[in-house]
C-alpha cells in the first residue's frame, strides 16, 4: 500500500466542467444588486422636495401680478404646470432605473449545472495512536461519508503520519478514493509519529486555486505544534477553510493530545467536529462552496429583469418630450 503514495510529493488540482440542464421552482425572486434600494431614500427626499418647493406656474407667478398670469394661462401663453401628475415624471423615470438596477431576479428553469471547482482535501493522520486502536475504524467511516456526501466536488486525499503524502490528486470520482480509503491500515504509511504541519504544507502544494478549498483533517489533534500553526496560518491566507473531525478512541497506552489541539487549527469559518458529525460537516461544504465564495455565479442561476424594468424609465422620458399645444 505504501507502494502506491506519492512519495514525490506532487501537487494536483480540480478542473472544472459544464453539466446540463437543471429545474427549479420559478416562484422564487430575489434582489441581485440589493445595495442599489439604498438609492430610494435620496429618491424620496427628492420626491419631498419637488412636491412641497416645486412653484405652481414654473415660477411665473413670482414675477407676474395674478390677473396677468391667469390671463397668461387663459390665453395658453403659460401652458406647463410643476404640480400634478407631470410634475412627477422624473421622479417616476428615475424610480423604474433605480429598482432595474436593484436586480429583481427569478430562478431559470433551464439553469446551468457546473461542475464544482471548489476542491476539498482530506488529510487523514495514521499515526501510531490511530492506526492501533478503533480510532482507524472511525477515520476510514468518516472519510467514506465525506466522500460520499461531496460527491461532485473535487476531493483530494492526503495520508501523514510522520511524514505526508499525495495519496491522491483532487478527482470528481469517489468511488477510487473509497477503495484507497478501505485499505487503510497501521502499514499503510511508513514511519512513526504525526506531524499535521507536514499534511498542511502539502496542501498548499495540492491546490491550484486555494482561494475555493477547503482542508479537513481527520485527526486526533496530535501533533499540533508551532510549525504546524505556522502552516494553517499560511494556507488561511491564501483562502483555504480548515476543517476538523476529531477521533477518538485512540490506541492503549497512547499519549492524550490537549482537548483544543485540533481546534487551534482551524481556520478561514472552519470548526472542529466529532468524526461522527462528518455528514453535518459535507453538508456544511456543499453549502459553502463556490456560490458563497463567489457571488456573481449566483446570477447564472436567476434570470435578470432589471433590464427590463429600467426600460420603463423610457415611457414617462417620452412623455415629457412630448409636444405641447
Amino acid at each position: 500500500m505504501a507502494a502506491a503514495l506519492d512519495l514525490a510529493r506532487r501537487g494536483g488540482g480540480g478542473a472544472a466542467g459544464a453539466g446540463g440542464l437543471g429545474a427549479a421552482p420559478m416562484g422564487s425572486l430575489i434582489l441581485l444588486r440589493p445595495w442599489w434600494l439604498a438609492a430610494l431614500l435620496p429618491w424620496a427626499a427628492l420626491a419631498l422636495w419637488r412636491v412641497l418647493r416645486t412653484p405652481s406656474a414654473g415660477g411665473w407667478e413670482d414675477v407676474m401680478p395674478p390677473q396677468m398670469l391667469a390671463a397668461m394661462q387663459a390665453m395658453g401663453a403659460i401652458t406647463g404646470t410643476a404640480r400634478g401628475w407631470a410634475q412627477m415624471l422624473p421622479l417616476a423615470a428615475l424610480l423604474a432605473l433605480i429598482l432595474g438596477l436593484a436586480g429583481p431576479g427569478m430562478r431559470r428553469v433551464d439553469m446551468p449545472v457546473l461542475a464544482r471547482t471548489d476542491t476539498v482535501l482530506i488529510a487523514v493522520d495514521l499515526s501510531p495512536s490511530i492506526t492501533g486502536g478503533a480510532a482507524l475504524s472511525a477515520a476510514q467511516q468518516a472519510s467514506a461519508a465525506l466522500l460520499q456526501g461531496l460527491a461532485g466536488r473535487p476531493v483530494g486525499l492526503i495520508l501523514y503520519g510522520g511524514e505526508a503524502y499525495n495519496a491522491s490528486a483532487p478527482t470528481t470520482d469517489p468511488r477510487a478514493l473509497e477503495t484507497l480509503v478501505a485499505v487503510l491500515d497501521a502499514e499503510t504509511v511508513p514511519g512513526k509519529g504525526s506531524r499535521p504541519a507536514a499534511a498542511i504544507g502539502m496542501a498548499a502544494q495540492m491546490l491550484s486555486d486555494p482561494q475555493r478549498a477547503d482542508l479537513v483533517l481527520i485527526s486526533d489533534g496530535g501533533g499540533v505544534d508551532r510549525q504546524a500553526l505556522a502552516e494553517a496560518d499560511r494556507l488561511a491566507a491564501l483562502g483555504v477553510r480548515i476543517w476538523g473531525l476529531r477521533l477518538d478512541a485512540l490506541a492503549q497506552g497512547a499519549p492524550l493530545p490537549p482537548p483544543d489541539a485540533l481546534s487551534r487549527l482551524a481556520r478561514g469559518g472552519g470548526r472542529v467536529m466529532e468524526a461522527d458529525e462528518a455528514d453535518r460537516l459535507a453538508t456544511r461544504l456543499r453549502e459553502g462552496g463556490d456560490q458563497l465564495r463567489d457571488p456573481a455565479l449566483k446570477a447564472l442561476g436567476y434570470r435578470d429583469l432589471g433590464p427590463f424594468l429600467a426600460a420603463l424609465a423610457a415611457l414617462p422620458l417620452l412623455m415629457m418630450l412630448r409636444r405641447q399645444r
